[in-house]
């Protein structure tokens, strides 16, 4: 069965470029469950504006904990 987890995330545009410069490839947060998860930040790049990523998400990983997707949803 696949799960389900949501999370606020606000980055600017300065800290997503980072990726990019090779100085982080992950983000890290914290789920609204507690937990605490790490993903790429390629998981969100379709969400990136001037602005850079800000908004609440659900992401949905397999039973194995592999990324199935990601969607916004608000902001």
């Amino acid at each position: 069965m696949n799960q389900l987890i949501r999370f606020s995330l606000h980055l600017s545009y300065d800290q997503y470029l980072q990726v990019y410069q090779g100085v982080a490839k992950n983000i890290s947060v914290v789920a609204d469950d507690g937990r605490r998860i790490s993903f790429p930040a390629g998981n969100v790049q379709s969400f990136l504006t001037r602005d850079g990523v800000h908004g609440y998400f659900e992401m949905e990983l397999t039973a194995e904990n592999r990324f199935v997707s990601v969607k916004k949803l608000h902001d």
